[in-house]
């Protein structure tokens, strides 16, 4: 019997890699397939130690740069030591538990310090690659014990974070919009929490010994000052970390909003072929017409509209004023040999193609095309960008906006693919201290439902909640 080809699976950090075996003449050459294509970004596990006195922005920073690395594929989580506090003291007094002169305070906040530390070398040493380890650590002394603990003993790679602020406006609006609402304060009124976080702020001034290039110049840093107006860079080691510098330097605080939408109804949407590069609907045209009025209605200032440099997105950009780039990044995920059949005919014609794709959605990638994973890799770029505008209307397509809704909102990659995102509805997300504001906004106007919901016998352990319930919407 001649074998034309078959399949073997290795395992790979973070999970199995399986490739495809073809015979080619005399030999087999191997292609991956699925899960295959995972990047392996970090060779060695990272700790990443934020630095700073309180209301810099460091936890600010920690959760945008977890939900990017995740993103990306890089499996990192934040250890917050305030967290571990609050956990075992129910009842917060006043600023004096964090004076240096408190030994007894200083007693207890060490055995928290420790017990973050702990967990965090546990999720390394498992599944994890970066973990941030989110505290003040002002003291060279709690800096060089991390550094010993986690460099020396264990022979992970450290990575310190600071963030400087002497902006006194800055910092006050960060106590007042963030650190006076923190379970700390739930019964006490706003001026008394102000009043005591400044004070706890003084307390750690006492002892505030910032890095410098000269006692710290053979440690990995970067120095964040006044929220990016400018950087310093020390000693970076590898790829992941040149990243995170990258990135840093990239993200603002700055008030502004992100819309987010499809194009218009296509033509290939009213026939249920994916893909392709076909016109405007009827509706769509009348989506289009619908989406102009809607943002001028919304009044933005210095408004910047994105495309795709597919002709249904150019079409549904075609009544704006505002200046108008086309990003080749923003195209559609592009379905190979799949591109405009039915979803009907793919499983008709490639049924084994069919069922993998339903078995692991994110990694699969069309033969001859692009995976969800590969995309996320192809906008990585319009992300960056994203963070450095103001006011944006990105018109895309579904695995796209999928894929810039799954950063926003720190979805994971089982169910990126499965976000909902209909036709002729905007999104409008506004980000926050911690998180991104989302708002949802049908534009009354006709359109065929694209989405095809997550098969039923893939994953009977997930949860019965909806990715994005709230949110009413193929590929």
């Amino acid at each position: 019997m001649l074998i034309h080809s078959l399949e073997q699976t290795t395992l790979c950090r973070g999970g199995f890699r399986r490739t495809a075996l073809h015979f080619k003449g005399s030999h087999f050459t191997s292609m991956p397939i699925g899960p295959a294509s995972c990047p392996q970004l970090a060779n060695c596990p990272t700790v990443i130690v934020m630095v700073g006195l309180p209301a810099r922005g460091k936890t600010y920073m920690s959760k945008k740069l977890t939900r990017y690395l995740n993103w990306i594929g890089v499996k990192c989580r934040v250890f917050n030591v305030g967290e571990y506090r609050r956990s075992a003291v129910k009842e917060y007094k006043k600023f004096d538990f964090f004076d240096p002169e408190n030994k007894e305070a200083m007693k207890i906040r060490k055995v928290f310090c420790e017990q973050a530390m702990e967990d965090m070398i546990g999720w390394l040493e498992g599944e994890g690659d970066v973990a941030v380890f989110d505290a003040t650590n002002t003291t060279r002394e709690r800096r060089q014990l991390v550094l010993d603990y986690c460099q020396q003993e264990k022979n992970f790679k450290v990575f310190f974070i600071e963030s400087m602020c002497d902006d006194p406006e800055v910092v006050a609006e960060n106590v007042k919009e963030v650190k006076v609402n923190s379970p700390d304060y739930r019964n006490m009124n706003k001026d008394e929490a102000m009043r005591d976080f400044l004070e706890r702020i003084r307390m750690y001034q006492k002892s505030y010994e910032p890095l410098d290039t000269q006692h710290d110049k053979e440690k990995s840093f970067i120095q964040v000052h006044n929220v990016g107006q400018r950087f310093l860079v020390n000693q970076i080691q590898d790829h992941v970390q040149s990243k995170i510098c990258y990135y840093l330097m990239n993200i603002h605080v700055l008030p502004r909003s992100i819309y987010l939408t499809r194009h218009g109804e296509s033509e290939l949407n009213i026939k249920g072929r994916i893909g392709g590069d076909s016109s405007l609907s009827f509706h769509g045209r009348q989506f289009a017409n619908a989406l102009a009025k809607f943002m001028e209605e919304q009044d933005v200032n210095n408004l910047k509209v994105w495309t795709s440099q597919l002709k249904r997105t150019i079409e549904t950009a075609g009544g704006f004023h505002a200046p108008i780039e086309q990003w080749k990044a923003l195209n559609e995920i592009d379905a190979g040999v799949c591109e405009e059949m039915t979803y009907e005919e793919i499983q008709e014609k490639y049924p084994e193609e069919f069922a993998m794709r339903d078995q692991d959605k994110y990694h699969y990638r069309y033969p001859r095309g692009e995976s969800y994973q590969d995309l996320v890799a192809r906008l990585e770029p319009v992300i960056m960008e994203l963070e450095r505008q103001t006011n944006v209307l990105v018109i895309c397509h579904q695995a796209v906006m999928r894929c810039l809704l799954a950063y926003f909102l720190d979805k994971n990659s089982d169910d990126l693919p499965y976000l909902k995102v209909p036709l002729h509805t905007v999104m409008k997300l506004t980000p926050m201290a911690y998180g991104c504001k989302v708002e949802s906004f049908y534009l009354n106007i006709e359109a065929v439902n694209t989405h095809r919901e997550r098969p039923k016998n893939t994953d009977p352990l997930r949860k019965s909640e909806d990715a994005l319930e709230t949110v009413p919407d193929h590929y």
